[in-house]
């Protein structure tokens, strides 16, 4: 009796429970889904309750200079790259400079050891020795010619002996020099310096290890940069290339700086184009105060040299989406239009530049986000 009590208390509970719950249902509750700002089955066509409540303005036009925007990365000026080399082959005996230090012109950069300059201060020797005993005998034979002892041919003979070897003596002379190689201290060990001032932007060599051609297969040591002067290497769509122009003023923002504005110009179009993607690589010239460094990623503005009608509207009334841009337009009665227009530079004055997609005079809701703040809200 008591068992079958309370089963039926807890089968009127289960009853009264489900029928609560039958009265009460709300499929969109049930689902928990927010309106949509959105709707993709209707073309982009939204219905609001009191659409009066959301102010409209219409597109204001300006006369602005025609702008194309690309990016870009930060390069040296291969006019500004200088190699370091060692021409006498050998052993690295002593390291002043690493990878990516800065170094100022006349810097000693390392030291080498090479058998090159033993050989070369050698031969120099013995050309001063030939064209010593050269000279004594073409001073001899001047005399005997003098004194009717020899003939004119002896006496020739002579003088170009003496003469091919100051000849050779010259040129070990320049051989040393060009060696490095001091006359006056000669030793087996010669110094490298820095032909300019920059960084040091290739380093071949460690120490111990060999340099020059004989051992280490390349001359070039080191690599020292002036980036005084930077590059910064842009991709140009093909079909952009007749906005570009040689000289052109170019605008540019490091991802490093966002705040900071740099100005260059255009000093090279690149004559070929990449066969894959279809652009051409535009070389723009830019002064660096020093915050520039190799590999930078940047975005370039190119100001042309005509002006363009574009269209203005406060930022305030384009809603981006997805990597996309959108404004929303009156479509009568109590519904709005979605379109999708693509955006430019945003004005000191809380408007944005429309660069197509919107009409001149057309009018937009001016506040995108009061607008979807309401369907939310329906």
């Amino acid at each position: 009796m008591k068992v079958t009590c309370t089963v039926s208390l807890a089968l009127l509970a289960f009853a009264l429970l489900a029928a609560g719950c039958k009265k009460n249902f709300d499929p969109a509750q049930a689902t928990g889904t927010p309106a949509q700002v959105v709707d993709g089955n209707n073309n982009g066509l939204v219905q609001v309750n009191h659409s009066e409540q959301f102010a409209l303005i219409s597109a204001a036009s300006i006369d602005a200079p025609d702008k194309l925007s690309v990016t870009g990365s930060v390069f040296p000026d291969i006019n500004r790259e200088v190699p370091v080399i060692s021409l006498a082959s050998g052993k690295v005996v002593e390291l002043r400079a690493r990878l990516d230090d800065n170094v100022r012109k006349g810097q000693l950069l390392f030291k080498v050891q090479s058998p090159d300059i033993s050989a070369a201060f050698d031969v120099y020797l013995k050309a001063v020795n030939d064209e010593q005993m050269s000279n004594k005998a073409y001073l001899r034979a001047k005399d005997l010619y003098e004194h009717g002892a020899i003939a004119l041919g002896a006496l020739e003979q002579a003088e170009d002996a003496e003469k091919n070897a100051r000849a050779d003596l010259e040129a070990s002379d320049q051989q040393m020099a060009t060696l490095g190689i001091d006359k006056q201290h000669p030793s087996s060990i010669v110094s490298i310096y820095a032909p300019i001032g920059g960084v040091v932007v290739g380093q071949n060599i460690t120490n111990a290890a060999a340099a020059g051609v004989t051992y280490a297969g390349t001359s070039t040591a080191f690599t020292i940069a002036d980036l005084s002067v930077v590059w910064i290497v842009c991709d140009v769509y093909e079909n952009d290339l007749p906005r570009v122009a040689l000289g052109q003023q170019a605008q540019i923002t490091l991802s490093a700086y966002p705040g900071k504005t740099i100005t260059g110009r255009v000093s090279d179009i690149g004559p070929v184009l990449d066969p894959t993607i279809r652009t051409a690589k535009v070389r723009i010239e830019v002064p660096n105060q020093g915050m520039m460094k190799l590999g930078m990623f940047a975005s370039v503005t190119l100001q042309g040299r005509s002006s363009a009608v574009h269209e203005v509207v406060p930022a305030s009334a384009i809603l981006h989406l997805h990597d996309r841009e959108w404004v929303f337009v009156p479509a009568g009665e109590g519904t709005f239009h979605r379109i999708e227009v693509s955006s430019g530079e945003v004005l000191g004055d809380g408007r944005q530049e429309i660069l197509s997609g919107l009409a001149p005079g057309q009018q937009v809701v001016k506040d995108v986000l009061q607008l979807e703040s309401a369907l939310e809200a329906q």
